[in-house]
């Protein structure tokens, strides 16, 4: 448990959150969500007390331990693997140094037998002998084997690094779990046994994440910073986010009887209900969503930007056909054989672990690259945009403003009056559009590109992680910008809901080709872990 009184943080005229009262408890997992620069990262360290609030205080139950994913993957180069996890628990580690430090005297006293019997004592209390198991449980769980266990963090890559982390957050059982985006560098098997691990995670856990799939696995409450407020709601992201548009539209739409809206609210509690996180909550989570009405979800402040894309033209049943590309970079061969047709209304999702492997081919596709062999052919109604992983030098350019920098890819016809609603729709209003290209932020650049996508009025989307750098209601725009495309598509995203409710084709990239699916996300998962059983 843990609860927080008149919590209230500025910077300088900027008010983050004022008067925060809540008490956060035991056997829930709190999802913290808020548009970016809302303050949820900061909330999360007046919690852990990295930092102080300018008034209120944070307090926890008597004897309990925090615990906090550590953020500097180079904090612990010269320690052991195993021993970086077994500091998750300060109190425990400390008691571990002391006891061998003392064993380790040559001239060891009565006093040191005494205290070492201490030691021992409060080292069975803390679960001491599990310590070592526990680790190694834990860091198997996600993904780190045996062999790497007596390594030195230095030694290890910067995803190995993070999995360590992650276990040192979840080791011993902490009463309250702070989590600042756990699963940024895992991948579908990590993130899986992480689901699985807070599920069933007796104790309080509150975590920030933009995966919307792991919100809605993990979270019985939804933890919502806006208005310089945090409002506590139950469910998870998917029930927050539907019920909080439909208490908008009930807000821009006084026409309309209220009897109607709570109707549909009824619905989606009704459906919400029945898909609780945490069966051992279901109950709870079942009447507290029961008893919810449309006075207690309040109008989000959040935008979310106009994502459409229109092709010009209907495109026709030839659209691309790829025959044995294969192509080695740096002396490994990232392609192997890749055979596949695209038809008209085909939506693939590449996946693969070989991150480099995807770019390439979308390198390839795009005109970027050349394959080493092998063949690819558009159809002759296909026009293609392309959504870059990297897309840095798109913005390297002398244009004095954005307006400037969208005129270059938009019919000559258009206005500036055109391009500058178009950029607010994108969420860049007023001043906004006069921004040099060359200073956006990563997210800025990702809302920009898909603007410059959108007037081209493409029937085909190549699209290389363009969730990355995205806030939540531009991922959700963006997702469901795409799920409205009336096109053909190739992407690729680590956003399991994104690839879920977009793609109707699953494409691994492997070492021998590709596998190639008819199928949902979920349903290809649900086939690779068959085959591995």
């Amino acid at each position: 448990m843990i609860q927080v009184s008149d919590v209230s943080l500025r910077f300088g005229d900027r008010k983050l959150f004022e008067d925060v009262n809540i008490k956060f408890n035991p056997g829930n997992c709190y999802g913290l969500i808020g548009a970016n620069g809302a303050g949820k990262s900061t909330f999360l360290k007046i919690l852990s007390g990295e930092i102080e609030a300018q008034t209120g205080h944070v307090s926890m139950g008597s004897g309990e331990r925090l615990a906090v994913l550590k953020q500097d993957h180079f904090e612990y180069e010269e320690y052991e693997v195993l021993k970086v996890v077994i500091m998750g628990h300060t109190r425990l580690y400390e008691v571990m140094q002391e006891k061998d430090a003392i064993y380790m005297k040559e001239d060891f006293s009565d006093e040191d037998g005494m205290r070492a019997a201490e030691l021992e004592g409060e080292f069975a209390e803390l679960n001491g002998w599990e310590a070592e198991s526990e680790s190694a449980i834990l860091l198997k769980g996600l993904g780190i084997n045996e062999e790497l266990h007596t390594k030195q963090m230095s030694e290890l890559t910067g995803g190995e690094k993070v999995k360590v982390l992650l276990a040192q957050a979840l080791f011993g059982k902490p009463d309250v779990l702070l989590l600042d985006e756990p699963t940024n560098h895992l991948d579908i098997q990590a993130i899986q046994w992480l689901e699985d691990f807070l599920i069933n995670f007796e104790n309080t856990v509150i975590v920030v994440s933009h995966d919307r799939h792991f919100l809605n696995k993990v979270c019985t409450h939804i933890a919502d910073l806006d208005f310089g407020k945090l409002q506590v709601y139950v469910g998870n992201y998917d029930f927050w986010y539907e019920s909080s548009q439909l208490a908008l539209k009930m807000a821009q739409d006084q026409n309309k009887k209220k009897e109607e809206k709570i109707k549909e609210l009824q619905a989606f509690v009704a459906r919400f209900s029945a898909n609780a996180s945490k069966s051992k909550q279901a109950t709870s989570r079942k009447k507290s969503l029961e008893k919810i009405s449309l006075d207690d979800i309040k109008p989000s402040s959040r935008r979310y930007p106009y994502v459409q894309f229109k092709p010009e033209r209907e495109i026709g049943n030839d659209v691309l056909r790829v025959e044995g590309l294969t192509k080695t970079i740096d002396g490994v061969k990232v392609l192997n054989n890749v055979n596949f047709i695209l038809n008209k209304e085909d939506k693939i999702a590449l996946v693969g672990a070989n991150e480099i492997a995807k770019t390439t081919l979308f390198k390839i596709l795009a005109g970027e690259m050349e394959p080493d062999s092998g063949t690819f052919k558009w159809g002759v109604t296909t026009t293609q945009a392309y959504f870059p992983n990297e897309n840095s030098k798109y913005f390297e350019g002398n244009e004095p403003s954005l307006v400037d920098w969208l005129r270059q890819y938009s019919p000559e016809d258009e206005s500036e009056t055109f391009l500058r609603g178009f950029l607010g729709r994108m969420l860049f209003s007023g001043e906004e559009v006069m921004k040099k290209p060359s200073v956006l932020s990563g997210g800025e650049k990702v809302r920009c590109m898909l603007s410059k996508m959108m007037l081209s009025g493409s029937n085909v989307l190549l699209l290389d992680e363009p969730t990355n750098h995205l806030d939540l209601e531009s991922i959700t725009a963006l997702n469901n910008g795409l799920i409205n495309f009336k096109g053909a598509m190739i992407f690729a995203s680590h956003d399991h809901q994104f690839i879920q409710t977009i793609a109707n084709r699953i494409i691994e990239i492997t070492e021998d080709g590709v596998i190639d699916k008819e199928m949902t996300y979920d349903e290809f998962l649900e086939m690779k872990a068959s085959m591995k059983a």
